[in-house]
């Protein structure tokens, strides 16, 4: 009887020391590889969309005609899928290695459902500058170096961000748009 014990013992404490760790050691490398993989697939396609861009255009990068505005397009929006993806990955590498600690996830998922909605409507200003930058961005309202007229002010676009659009006026004020408050936009500079 003694002896069955120990054998138990061993084998669980064999468990919890190696098959455990070694457990989270997989799921951490595979999540790892994973990004690395998603992030080089989001820039390799981002690069050749400015590539396809130049080349159609004829137009060298930076030289601040439609390939450079396709760029930096290409650049934001390959930037926000890395984010997402890699918050992605991480999230569901977590929610995996957590019940391998022996950690229930079912109330933390519950939680994090109940402070999901709550700070969505808490957010809902911030959330809606976003995805209208998001759309301002792939629908390419406007870029840099644009002359513009919104929200009552007119000037040249000199940053778009996904939050934000900064602009300066003709009198060299700097004015910071809330992008889900931009509600029309006349773009002098496409014709």
């Amino acid at each position: 009887m003694m002896n069955l014990l120990a054998v138990n013992v061993r084998q669980d404490l064999g468990e919890l020391l190696v098959g455990v760790p070694l457990r989270i050691l997989i799921v951490v490398v595979i999540a790892a590889i994973l990004q690395v993989i998603a992030v080089r697939s989001i820039h390799k396609i981002a690069s050749r969309a400015i590539a396809n861009a130049q080349r159609k255009r004829g137009v060298a990068s930076g030289t601040g005609g439609p390939a450079a505005r396709t760029e930096q397009r290409a650049h934001a929006i390959g930037s926000l899928a890395t984010s997402v993806v890699s918050l992605l990955i991480w999230t569901n590498a977590v929610l995996i290695i957590l019940p391998l600690l022996g950690i229930n996830i079912t109330p933390i998922l519950t939680s994090a459902g109940v402070a999901g909605i709550a700070l969505a409507f808490g957010a809902q200003t911030l959330i809606k500058d976003y995805l209208s930058g998001i759309f301002m961005i792939v629908e390419d309202q406007f870029g840099v170096g644009d002359e513009v007229e919104m929200g009552g002010v007119t000037g040249t676009v000199e940053e778009v961000s996904l939050r934000t659009t900064r602009v300066r006026d003709a009198d060299g004020v700097i004015w910071h748009l809330r992008n889900g408050e931009i509600v029309s936009v006349g773009n002098r500079s496409q014709r």
